[in-house]
C-alpha cells in the first residue's frame, strides 16, 4: 500500500498547509476553509495522475486530434461535516464524479476526555461497484470515522480503486485505516504528523476542522438529549 507525504516535497501546498496551521491567522474563518478547499484541489490533480486514461477525439474551429482523457467513473466521498471544504476542492477538479456523503463523528467515551467511540447515523451514497472511490476527509487521527466511512461505503460492491485523501494524518491513524483498505490502495497526505495528546488530537496538527472551518458545535448529540 502506498502512502504519499506531500510535506516531503517543496510545493504549494506546504504554504496553504502553513496559514492551516498558524493560530492567528485561523481567526479568518473563509480563509481557513479556502485553504482546505485549495489542498483539496492540488490533491485532486495529483490523483488523477493515477487514472486510467482512454483517447478520444475532439473537433477544433480549424482541425481534428486525438486526446487522452480519463475513462473512470468516479465517487467523491466524504464525511460530514469537517470534509465539506476539503470535498468541494476535490469536485472543483473531479465535477462529473458522483458524491457520497457519511455521517461519522467520535465520541468521548469516558469523562478524560481521552477515549472515543465512533457514531455512524447517516449515509447517501452511490454503488462503488466498479468504480474509483476517493474518500476526502481532511483529518485523519485515530483512523475510527474514516474507516467506518469506508466500510459504510463497501457495501454497495468493490471498487476498482481506493484513494484515501486528507489533510494531516496521525500515524495511528493510518495503520487503522490500512486494515480497512485493499493492499493496492493509496493513502494521500498533505502532512503526517508526529502523533495525537491524550484527548486524540493531533499534534502539531492544527486544531478541531470543524470548528474553524464553520464554528464551535455541541461535543455530541447524547449531550444535547441530556439537556431535554
Amino acid at each position: 500500500m502506498q502512502v504519499i507525504n506531500f510535506s516531503e516535497q517543496n510545493s504549494i501546498i506546504n504554504q496553504f498547509l502553513y496559514e492551516l496551521r498558524d493560530k492567528n491567522m485561523q481567526k479568518n474563518r473563509l480563509l481557513f476553509r479556502h485553504n482546505v478547499e485549495r489542498i483539496g484541489e492540488m490533491m485532486a490533480y495529483e490523483v488523477s495522475k493515477k487514472l486510467e486514461y482512454k483517447p478520444k477525439t475532439v473537433t477544433t474551429p480549424l482541425a481534428s486530434l486525438e486526446m487522452s482523457l480519463p475513462k473512470d467513473d468516479i465517487v467523491l466521498g466524504t464525511v460530514l461535516r469537517a470534509g465539506l471544504p476539503f470535498h468541494q476542492g476535490f469536485l472543483n477538479v473531479f465535477d462529473r464524479a458522483d458524491n457520497a456523503y457519511v455521517s461519522a463523528f467520535r465520541m468521548y467515551i469516558n469523562r478524560e476526555h481521552t477515549e472515543v467511540g465512533i457514531q455512524a447515523d447517516y449515509i447517501a451514497a452511490p454503488s462503488v461497484k466498479g468504480k474509483t472511490l476517493i474518500v476526502a476527509d481532511p483529518m485523519l487521527a485515530t483512523g475510527g470515522s474514516m474507516a467506518a466511512a469506508i466500510e459504510a461505503l463497501l457495501m454497495s460492491g468493490k471498487p476498482k480503486k481506493i484513494h484515501v485523501c486528507c489533510v494531516i494524518a496521525a500515524p495511528e491513524g493510518i495503520e487503522v485505516v490500512k486494515e480497512a483498505l485493499p493492499d493496492d490502495a493509496t493513502i494521500w497526505c498533505a502532512s503526517i504528523d508526529e502523533g495525537m495528546n491524550e484527548h486524540k488530537y493531533i499534534v502539531p496538527g492544527f486544531g478541531d476542522c470543524g470548528d474553524l472551518c464553520f464554528g464551535e458545535k455541541m461535543h455530541s448529540f447524547r449531550k444535547l438529549a441530556d439537556k431535554r
